[in-house]
């Protein structure tokens, strides 16, 4: 059964008539060939207006949506061949909100590491909703260290709530672990394409964002922290989160026009949960006319272009302000 969002409920009225016209053409032999021609229609068309005028917390919305592809969906859907999964930091253990491997795409062999949130109740326990530990920062970063000692390049997929915010993660070091992969991954000799595939909250998603290409799906957010967290703080409820969303900036339009990332990918109308395969496709078009560009760069080069792009952001220039030139008196 499908699962509609607030403000899809002109879809779902559609899509249910839509249903009745087709199980009545095709169990009662009743000719609706010409209604269910007029609903496809209306539908397509109430889809593209609805999907062409989000708001920033109707965006955060669709990011979430339970039936939108996860990580391993993109990777599986991308590669060629086996997905050769890799495990544990060899420090703590093997954390499952992280995953990464070797795959193949276009006949280039690639690390692909991302966060994993999990498809039903069981498996979002197991992935701990997406939300890694110290040891899954330190997995990640153990697989990009061998990507660059094979001379792989490294895609990152991002979709997180965050990094796991238990006082254990703190215990174990979760925000050096965080520090360390915006250190590495700065000076990484490798080319790193990040693509932000659903929620990108606050140091979780930079853990694995810093890359040579930071690209967003159209529906998704990237942002310090959640409009529900921004809002709890600033009034004290999450009744404000809409009002939050808008403020925060968060949008993938939003962040490209403040020069945090580098290009939007588009998804299919309604969403990238309506249609994956799709999506798969546009996704994988997307790396694959950035990385040939990345590969061919010197490795000097490289490191250093990544390193001023981020050093660039947030950077602001204040006029100073003049001070009055004193009058020169003359002595009579």
């Amino acid at each position: 059964m499908a699962i509609y969002l607030e403000f899809e409920e002109p879809i779902k009225v559609l899509e249910e008539q839509l249903a009745e016209n087709v199980k009545l053409h095709e169990e009662k032999g009743v000719d609706t060939s010409k209604i269910i021609n007029e609903i496809e229609k209306k539908l397509k068309q109430t889809r593209k207006e609805i999907y062409s005028n989000l708001s920033a917390w109707e965006k955060v919305q669709v990011s979430r949506h339970p039936e939108r592809p996860y990580t391993l969906s993109y990777i599986n859907a991308i590669t060629e061949g086996e997905f050769l999964e890799l495990h544990g930091d060899r420090t703590v253990k093997d954390d499952k909100a992280m995953v990464g491997g070797f795959g193949s795409i276009n006949g280039q062999t690639v690390m692909f590491i991302g966060q994993q949130k999990g498809i039903n109740t069981k498996m979002r326990q197991y992935r701990n909703f997406g939300m890694p530990n110290p040891e899954g920062y330190r997995k990640a970063l153990r697989l990009m260290k061998m990507a660059e000692k094979f001379n792989k390049p490294v895609i990152c997929f991002v979709d997180t709530p965050g990094a796991f915010p238990g006082l254990e993660a703190e215990e174990r070091g979760q925000g050096e672990a965080i520090a360390r992969n915006l250190l590495e991954m700065a000076q990484l000799t490798v080319p790193i394409i990040v693509v932000i595939i659903g929620e990108g909250a606050s140091g979780g998603a930079l853990g694995i964002g810093v890359g040579d290409k930071v690209l967003m799906l159209e529906n998704t957010w990237y942002s310090v922290i959640s409009p529900e967290s921004c809002s709890s703080i600033l009034w004290r409820s999450w009744e404000f989160k809409e009002k939050a969303a808008e403020a925060l900036k968060l949008t993938a339009t939003d962040m490209l026009a403040n020069k945090l990332i580098d290009g939007i990918i588009k998804e299919p109308c309604g969403g990238a949960h309506v249609n994956p395969e799709e999506m798969f496709g546009i996704v994988k078009n997307e790396i694959l006319k950035h990385l040939p560009k990345l590969i061919e760069m010197d490795k000097e080069k490289l490191v250093e272009k990544r390193i001023n792009k981020f050093c660039a952001m947030g950077v602001v220039n204040e006029g100073v302000e003049e001070k009055p030139k004193s009058k020169s008196t003359t002595a009579k």
